[in-house]
């Protein structure tokens, strides 16, 4: 899907449908906190959410006094819905962007990315994405990465999704990432399904 189309489809689904409607919708983010948190993350650090849209990450991240932070996304309309939930002068970096387009003007310290990188279904579009991890992420900066795992859905959003596990990320992110943490984890939609997701934290060495 070109990136066009891809935005025009986020934007078509943040503008119908609630955020509490969706599939990957969690009330608080309570594991992605707990990961972060555990790989060192500290309120003097930089952090990116690739993917944030309507996330309430960043809520939580302000609210733990995260001096720096940074959501991207390719829907304006889920950036838009995120950014009115906090108060005006929120210290945060809003992005409107397709990753495997964006060029990074700095290095951050965390990149998170919740059912972002699974979409990427090309390898011309997941090394585009590896190239702006490189070269968003310090060395020695930690990312953690939520996909579906290989027993998880086969589709979102009315989208084909890779899948992967632990071994599989890593073969496709390359030499200069290294495992930290590797975790299953079973994501319950609004409705009551139960998807099969790996969260794998990495470092860039």
């Amino acid at each position: 899907m070109a990136s066009h189309e891809q935005q025009s489809h986020w934007q078509g689904v943040y503008t119908s449908k609630a955020d509490t409607d969706v599939s990957w919708y969690e009330e608080k983010p309570d594991l992605s906190l707990a990961l972060l948190r555990e790989a060192g993350l500290s309120p003097n650090m930089s952090v990116i959410d690739i993917g944030g849209g309507a996330s309430r990450l960043v809520d939580a991240l302000l609210l733990l006094d995260q001096a720096h932070v940074t959501v991207l996304d390719l829907s304006a309309a889920a950036l838009e819905t995120a950014r009115k939930r906090l108060e005006d002068d929120a210290p945060v970096n809003w992005v409107v962007a397709d990753v495997t387009k964006w060029k990074p003007d700095r290095q951050y310290d965390f990149w998170h990315d919740r059912a972002a990188f699974h979409f990427l279904t090309s390898e011309t579009d997941q090394q585009a994405y590896v190239h702006a991890l490189e070269d968003g992420l310090k060395s020695g900066g930690k990312a953690v990465i939520g996909t579906f795992a290989l027993d998880g859905p086969e589709k979102c959003s009315g989208l084909p999704v890779a899948r992967y596990d632990a071994e599989r990320l890593l073969a496709t992110l390359g030499s200069h990432f290294r495992l930290v943490q590797s975790l299953r984890h079973e994501h319950v939609t609004p409705w009551g399904a139960v998807q099969n997701f790996q969260f794998t934290t990495v470092v860039k060495v």
